[in-house]
């Protein structure tokens, strides 16, 4: 578990109207306990059931004495609306509410517990009130049922508790022209993360700072380590050690009152030639650690990046939803191999910052692009630095939170996978395979204003994301909608 995200631990109120037995809840909850050991959770549970509003409030006392930041309020019964809403309304961390099934036909008497009428009114009262809960799919279950719930919530709350705790730090303006990555920062505040935005110049001077730190060598040791025979500037190292070094101690010392931080930075076309080198592998590094630094100041990139660390518990990157899959490419490699369309497929690339384990062969190279504009496409110096390979095949998720330029909040998920298709390019880079992506692109990326960078996260994902968007209050969020669902706007023709 990286040391830049939460740790969750649950906690259990569960609850029980007082004309229904109690003992019926109690029980319950109990078997809820037991399942969720058999599966790996640990879930306290609070010896106080809720049946009042004390017993509520001393129920959330166990709940906060035991350490716990995150909060599962089971109805075993039909449940009392308010003791069980304003548990949510105290906690400070996210909280689920599930309800137990009818366990037996041969007790529907005494054992009958009307949990899922319950959890109506349940819904309504949170509705009354304005809080915020995480509620499954389908709410209501046995033991087992509830547990496979629970483990649902775990990656949700893990993101949500690290938003809450977030700090974005930044350095200098997007680059020029990159009107894309505007960012209005209200919508962080709006939803808990908090900001430092810093000069270039700042980081300069940190840099240099940190001329000889005698932890350098330790770095480079493990830089190599890391690349192999893809270390192909192995005197790089030092300068791109250096630079970790210093992101690293700028975020230990400017966290803050803040326990989680992520970096959006600007990398071009300056920082090259005053630093030495292309911060890409080093972005790289961070990101495998789950400290995400997103290119061209991309707050909400780096955020969304963060968002699919915690969810996954494992490396994300950000890419450009880049280029097109030449006609010819798709007919010889993947035409009849896959179950894609041509439209359904493209490429996702950056310069390098993909983590060394997401690529299929990585090694560090120089950023071409760069190099043509700023070394006259001559011999590489400076522009050396970055992270390059195809990205390895697999199931992915790309998504994206983004602020409008009103300030309103808006998501996007989709599915996919990326192919075991050679690029035959440069950088980070893969063929990625979306169903329906011809659409997506026109009716949501495009129609709905989204920038080029997107996050990835290598599985699918798309439920526990879902999830988190709702919670924070997103109720644009959009999907690529199978054949024959259509988009507001898209033409019927």
């Amino acid at each position: 578990m990286f040391s830049n995200i939460p740790d969750v631990k649950l906690g259990m109120i569960a609850v029980s109207r007082d004309c229904f037995p109690i003992s019926v809840s109690d029980g319950r909850s109990h078997k809820v306990v037991e399942e969720c050991s058999k599966r790996g959770i640990d879930v306290f549970l609070a010896p106080t059931i809720a049946e009042n509003e004390r017993d509520a409030m001393a129920a959330l006392e166990e709940i906060k004495a035991a350490g716990c930041n995150a909060l599962a309020v089971f109805l075993g019964n039909f449940g009392p609306e308010t003791p069980e809403t304003i548990v949510a309304r105290s906690f400070e961390g996210p909280v689920m509410y599930a309800a137990a099934a009818e366990e037996t036909g041969d007790n529907l008497i005494n054992g009958r517990g009307d949990a899922y009428c319950g959890m109506l009114n349940c819904s309504y009262n949170l509705a009354l009130r304005k809080i915020p809960a995480y509620i499954p799919e389908y709410p209501v279950g046995d033991a087992s049922d509830i547990a496979d719930m629970i483990l649902d919530f775990i990656p949700v709350a893990r993101a949500l508790i690290g938003i809450r705790n977030l700090k974005i730090i930044t350095f200098g303006p997007r680059p020029q022209d990159f009107f894309a990555c505007n960012a209005p920062i209200k919508g962080l505040y709006d939803i808990g993360v908090e900001i430092e935005e810093n000069s270039e110049l700042d980081l300069l001077v940190s840099y240099r700072e940190h001329a000889g730190d005698p932890r350098i060598d330790s770095v480079v040791k493990d830089m190599a380590e890391e690349l192999g025979t893809g270390n192909a500037y192995p005197e790089m190292l030092p300068r791109m050690a250096q630079f970790e070094l210093t992101l690293l101690d700028w975020a230990e010392n400017h966290r803050g009152a803040r326990k989680y931080v992520v970096f959006a930075d600007k990398c071009w076309p300056a920082f090259p030639k005053e630093f030495g080198f292309e911060p890409c592998y080093v972005n790289s590094r961070l990101a495998s650690r789950g400290i995400p630094v997103a290119c061209e100041v991309d707050i909400y990139g780096a955020l969304s990046e963060y968002i699919g660390t915690c969810v996954t518990a494992s490396p994300v990157t950000l890419l450009d939803i880049n280029n097109t899959v030449p006609k010819d490419m798709y007919e010889k490699e993947i035409k009849g191999r896959y179950d894609y369309t041509l439209h359904d497929t493209f490429m996702g690339f950056h310069c390098g910052n993909t983590p060394f384990c997401r690529l299929s062969d990585g090694a560090i190279k120089y950023q071409l692009i760069q190099n043509r504009t700023l070394e006259n496409g001559g011999t590489p110096d400076f522009t050396r630095g970055t992270l390059e390979g195809d990205i390895a095949p697999g199931e992915i998720t790309f998504f994206r939170l983004q602020a409008a330029a009103d300030t309103s909040l808006h998501a996007y998920i989709a599915e996919g996978e990326i192919l075991p298709v050679a690029t035959r390019s440069f950088g980070g880079i893969g063929i990625f395979a979306i169903h329906e992506m011809g659409r997506f692109y026109r009716h949501v990326l495009i129609a709905k204003h989204y920038p080029h960078h997107g996050a990835v996260a290598f599985g699918h994902a798309g439920r526990a994301l879902h999830a988190v968007f709702s919670y924070l209050g997103v109720t644009d969020i959009e999907c690529n909608r199978e054949k024959g669902n259509p988009y507001s706007g898209e033409c019927p023709f």
